[in-house]
Order: C-alpha cells, then sequence, then structure tokens
C-alpha cells in the first residue's frame, strides 16, 4: 500500500504526461506481480463497486474525528470530496501500513460489501487507524469507488510498454475485455510469447479526431473513403471458439442485451471480428439515440422492447478474418473483405454496411454533410483509404467532420458547487428559456468557460442568491449564456418537453440582457420532424 499511495502522490502532484509516464514505469518495475496487476487494474480506470455507502463513511469520520456535526459538514462542503475529507478530518494513530496492496484489496476491500454494518465499522477504523494520511486519501478513494488520479488508459499502455519491450498496441490488446487482476495475469500482460486465452477478448478500437481545418488539406479527395456518422454505440462483434460475443467500446460485454445480434454473430465465419455501430432502425431508417437509451443497462429485454427498438449493426470494418488480424492491411482491403463477409451472411437486415457517401470534390461533400440531421446523422467520417487500423484516437488517417452543434442563448438560473478542485465555486449550472413569461429549465453544463470566468460568475451567485435548496442555489436571473449541444429530442421526463446531448457553454453573453434570450418555442423548433409531432 505504500508504493502504491507514493505513485498515487506522484501521479497527481503533476500535469506533466512524460512525468506520468515516468512515475508509472518506476512503479511496474519494482512492485510485486500481484500489487502491479491491481495498479493497473485501478489506474486503467476498472473498478470493484462501491464497497461502503457514503453515509456510513462520513457518519464514521464524525465518530474518529471527535468533531461537531457543523464542523464536518462544512468541511465536507469546502472540500467537496468524502475520501479527502475523511484524510483530513481524521487524525491517523499510525506510521503508515507496510501491506501489499493486494491484501488490502483481496482481504479486506472487496470483503467489505458481504460484511454487516458492525464487521465494516470495525474494518475502515482499524483500516484508518493503520494508515497515514496519505494512505487513508487513497485507501477511501478504493472503498467509495472515485478512484481518479489523471491519467488514462493510454498512459497507462505507454508505461507498462516501456517496461516490457513489447509494442503498445499488444498492451492495449491484452489489456482489452474481461481479465482478473492476479500475479499470473500481470506476467503473461508483460511475456513477448503470451498466448492469447481469452475468446472473447475485443481489440483496442481505432477512433477519430475532429477535423479543425479545411477538408481541401487533406489532399485529393479519392484518396479517402469517406462515411456517415451514424449516432449509436460503437461496438465489436466477435465469433471465435463457436461463440459470439458483443462488446461495447466502453468495455462491457453486451452480447446478452442484443439477441438480433447475437444471432448475427452465430452466423458469421469462424474467426471474425466486426467493428460497427449499434443503432435503433425501423423500416430503413435510423431512430433517436433517445430510443436506444431504452435498451442500454437493460440486462433482461422483453419481446415488447425487442418490437418497439429494434436494432441493427453497421458494420464499419473488418479487424479479423478465418482468425488472422487484418488490422494491419489497408482500410480499402478490409472494406472489400468485409463486403464479402456482410454478403455472406443472410441476416435480414441486421448487419449493415455502412454506406458510402461519393462526391466529386470536397465542396461537393460539403453541400452533402449540411444534409446530416435530415438523415439522423452527425456529420461525415473521413478515413485514408490506405490506412491501418490503429489504436486509440491518432492524428492523420482519420477524421469526424461532424455539422455545427445546436446553440441557443439561455439564462442561468440554478446553481451549485462543482467537485474536487471545484468544490469551492459554483460550476454546475442549471439554465432556462422564456416560457409565457416564465423561465423554463432547459439544460444543466458545467464547462466552457475559462477559470477567470468561473470565478466572476462564482461572485455573482453568491451576491445574487434567491433561495437555498441544499446546496442548489436559484440564482437572480440575470447572465445569459450561448449553449452548444449535438442533438435534441422530445422528452416527458422534463417540463420543458425537451432534453438536449452534451450540453456545454460556448460563451458568456455580456452583450445581452435576459429577456433576449430564447423561447421553449424557439427550442422546441429545433426538434426533429419525427419528434416535435
Amino acid at each position: 500500500m505504500k508504493h502504491f499511495t507514493n505513485l498515487y502522490t506522484a501521479l497527481d502532484e503533476t500535469t506533466k504526461t512524460n512525468d506520468k509516464v515516468e512515475a508509472m514505469v518506476r512503479y511496474f518495475r519494482s512492485a510485486a506481480p500481484e500489487d502491479a496487476a491491481w495498479a493497473v487494474y485501478f489506474l486503467s480506470g476498472r473498478k470493484p463497486r462501491q464497497a461502503v455507502p457514503s453515509k456510513r463513511l462520513y457518519a464514521w469520520t464524525r465518530e474518529a474525528s471527535r468533531l461537531p456535526l457543523w464542523l464536518v459538514d462544512e468541511s465536507l462542503h469546502a472540500v467537496g470530496d468524502v475520501a479527502e475529507t475523511i484524510a483530513l478530518l481524521v487524525a491517523p494513530t499510525g506510521h503508515g501500513t507496510d501491506k501489499p496492496l493486494h491484501w488490502w484489496v483481496e482481504d479486506v476491500l472487496l470483503t467489505l460489501r458481504e460484511r454487516d454494518e458492525a464487521a465494516q465499522h470495525e474494518a475502515v477504523l482499524s483500516a484508518w487507524a493503520e494508515m497515514n494520511q496519505k494512505q487513508i486519501f487513497v485507501w477511501n478513494k478504493l472503498i467509495t469507488g472515485e478512484f481518479r488520479v489523471g491519467v488514462s488508459q493510454l498512459l497507462v499502455t505507454r508505461a507498462l510498454a516501456e517496461v516490457s519491450g513489447l509494442e503498445p498496441g499488444v498492451i492495449a490488446h491484452r489489456l482489452m475485455g474481461d481479465w482478473s487482476p492476479s500475479a499470473t495475469f500481470f506476467t503473461a500482460l508483460l511475456t513477448p510469447d503470451a498466448k492469447e486465452a481469452d475468446a472473447s477478448r475485443p481489440y483496442p478500437f481505432c477512433l477519430a479526431h475532429p477535423l479543425e481545418q479545411e477538408p481541401t488539406t487533406l489532399g485529393d479527395i479519392r484518396d479517402w473513403q469517406v462515411e456517415w456518422k451514424w449516432d449509436g454505440i460503437r461496438s465489436q462483434l466477435i465469433r471465435r471458439s463457436s461463440q459470439t460475443f458483443l462488446w461495447s467500446r466502453g468495455e462491457e460485454l453486451v452480447t446478452d442485451r442484443y439477441p438480433e445480434l447475437r444471432a448475427v454473430g452465430d452466423l458469421l465465419p469462424e474467426g471474425t471480428v466486426i467493428d460497427g455501430e449499434i443503432l435503433p432502425w425501423r423500416a430503413g431508417v435510423v431512430l433517436p439515440f433517445a430510443q436506444l437509451q431504452k435498451r442500454i443497462g437493460r440486462k433482461a429485454v422483453t419481446k415488447k422492447l425487442l418490437e418497439e427498438v429494434p436494432v441493427i449493426l453497421m458494420a464499419y470494418d473488418l479487424l479479423e478474418i478465418a482468425g488472422e488480424d487484418v488490422r494491419e492491411k489497408p482500410l480499402q482491403w478490409r472494406r472489400e473483405q468485409l463486403t464479402t463477409v456482410a454478403k455472406s451472411v443472410h441476416a435480414e437486415g441486421v448487419l449493415q454496411l455502412s454506406p458510402l457517401v461519393w462526391a466529386e470534390s470536397w465542396a461537393d461533400l460539403e453541400r452533402q454533410r449540411f444534409e446530416s440531421r435530415e438523415r439522423f446523422v452527425e456529420g461525415l467520417m473521413l478515413k485514408r483509404l490506405n490506412s491501418i487500423y490503429r489504436v486509440g484516437r491518432v492524428r492523420g488517417d482519420w477524421w469526424k467532420w461532424k455539422v455545427a452543434p445546436y446553440t441557443i442563448d439561455a439564462v442561468l438560473i440554478y446553481a451549485q458547487p462543482g467537485h474536487g478542485k471545484r468544490a469551492s465555486l459554483f460550476t454546475d449550472y442549471t439554465f432556462g428559456v422564456w416560457d409565457d413569461g416564465n423561465l423554463v429549465p432547459v439544460a444543466k453544463a458545467y464547462s466552457g468557460l475559462t477559470d477567470d470566468e468561473i470565478r466572476q460568475v462564482d461572485g455573482f451567485i453568491r451576491k445574487n442568491t434567491l433561495e437555498k435548496f441544499g446546496p442548489v442555489r436559484t440564482i437572480k436571473p440575470e447572465l445569459v449564456f450561448e449553449l452548444a449541444f449535438e442533438g435534441i429530442q422530445a422528452s416527458t421526463r422534463y417540463k420543458s418537453g425537451v432534453a438536449v446531448r452534451f450540453p456545454r457553454m460556448l460563451r458568456w453573453r455580456t452583450d445581452k440582457k435576459p429577456d433576449e434570450a430564447d423561447t421553449l418555442e424557439r427550442v422546441r423548433a429545433l426538434l426533429p420532424k419525427e419528434s416535435s409531432t
């Protein structure tokens, strides 16, 4: 635990990528394999379920710190993070534990959920007493399931590749799918000739960068494959060892949630992996993403839901054929092979090839891009014909050329504090638009402002609070902001009757008065035709 805490501290104290990688390299070279395996697990974003409810930890903090309730409450409000608040308030009596990370995780953390409250209380307070302040902080992050330290899986992959001498792509592939942290796993992860034992394991996804320049800078349009950018769930359909597996980009195995796609996978040739998008689809038309959300997270899919929200797999790419990894082959070759595979599968339209968009020039293609919303897509994908299938988001070969986002002007009406380093500032905002003389909430956003603007808005909120409801404050409606969002749909869950996707603040409209903000009628006019009826 001591070495893992030192690693966490080193990662948390720097914003430099190379320093983070070097810290992980030092740790992985010196840590015992059984500890290193759990470090990979946590650093790559995986986590077990929350072991103890935060309310219990909060109550035990009052007991261990012997501080009055009001002071603990104020401390939590100021810090904004349960784990950090506990570490600051609980006075440790120990000098720090030397017990290894894997012991704390396997013998304590993973057993906490099975214990009754009294046993949990004893285990947690005993741990706090044994650890120093930094260890308590990290330990509480693990207990609450909120372990984050500012490293991506890409950086973890880089560090492991440096330690092992393997290509980052090999490490990235071995970290995909289901695996259990153990000394055996970590050793195999870094072993050059380790054999792949998991037939279900997907490949790391190749991702596109937003197009930041004019498309004419990309050269001859004939060197590019162009497709529509669909709005669904990026997935890989795998057929290996006479079994079918469907993985989401979030590395979640979702085979059972989409039985129609499992049936397609059962028809694929042995040793086939297809990269595509799960889309809600009926009568040759894609349905709004809101329809697909009805099936996301549903482990048991009813016959009624299957009929209401049928899905297809829009196939983009072929990653494996006859058991051979073909990601290093040119895209043009992979597309030809994918076409052959798709035609050989009689799947009644459930497996569809992503249609290509043909254009004589970039100007012609831009005209077609403006049709995106009418087609219920987000824009275009540009892929170089000779590109290989890379790992992660790499510039140069794949670009997403999206249509401009929707924008509205809205008034700030509610605010509440942020989290972590922003816990002492009001940074989470709710915005409203006018409807019959009243401001109706239409979106929540917390990103898009500069640090200086956040401080100015925070100051305004503190001076112009009308009401308080717990952490939420009702604000005097004077500040206008331009909001951007990627999609909009009708929704009965909200008073406004609409829900927007990925809202963020584009700018603070200091030039506008609140009565110049948009109306709900104007917002509803943005709804797709089928959603507005």
